[in-house]
């Protein structure tokens, strides 16, 4: 199989999780699929990805090539449990890669496209990164915002967007699915300075 690389959403799998902050990753993950299918005609092929516990699918993407789609369901502390297995698996390199995940320190509407840096506190890129023995990695950090107390970082990551806040989310996606597709067409270069330049 040729590939181009491994597109990952981070989240939780299980109805409870749907649509939380944290959740972000696997929200633009099917909102990709959406936009693959829209533009091509037909639906995403769908791969079994059991023996990488996470869901996967392959799409072609014109002028960008072909891609896999996946989404961990080892629960975000272990992503990089299904991850480095599908790197090894389809012999990826870490810069194949582009993780899509939730950013406290960006507000709603806001996102960053980057290569390395540190897992600055998020579990699932922490894992990946364990897991690959690199940071060398491409993230699409997209913004959720912060609650005042720290106390409330997990109650808040595990809630759902709600009122103004989710009005600014829907807006964004179409946003986060251009700067995948820029990514993947024209490389990323061209998605960082889309991306990191983009006001909400």
């Amino acid at each position: 199989m040729d590939l181009n690389g491994l597109i990952v959403g981070l989240g939780n799998p299980g109805p409870q999780y749907r649509g939380t902050r944290h959740n972000i990753g696997f929200m633009a993950a099917q909102a990709l699929l959406e936009e693959v299918e829209r533009g091509n005609g037909r639906a995403p092929e769908q791969l079994s990805g059991s023996r990488f516990n996470a869901l996967l699918w392959r799409i072609q993407i014109p002028r960008g090539g072909t891609w896999l789609v996946a989404e961990p369901q080892t629960f975000m502390n272990l992503s990089g449990d299904a991850v480095q297995p599908l790197m090894a698996w389809y012999k990826l390199k870490p810069e194949q890669l582009l993780v899509v995940h939730d950013e406290l320190d960006l507000e709603p509407g806001r996102m960053k496209l980057k290569k390395g840096g540190s897992a600055a506190g998020h579990n699932g890129i922490k894992s990946i990164q364990q897991r690959l023995g690199t940071p060398e990695f491409y993230r699409l950090r997209v913004g959720v915002g912060k609650p005042q107390d720290k106390e409330q970082v997990i109650s808040w990551v595990l809630g759902r967007f709600f009122g103004p806040e989710q009005e600014v989310m829907e807006q964004t996606f179409p946003h986060i699915v251009d700067a995948i597709l820029r990514f993947t067409i024209d490389g990323p270069e061209r998605a960082i300075n889309v991306a990191n330049t983009r006001r909400k």
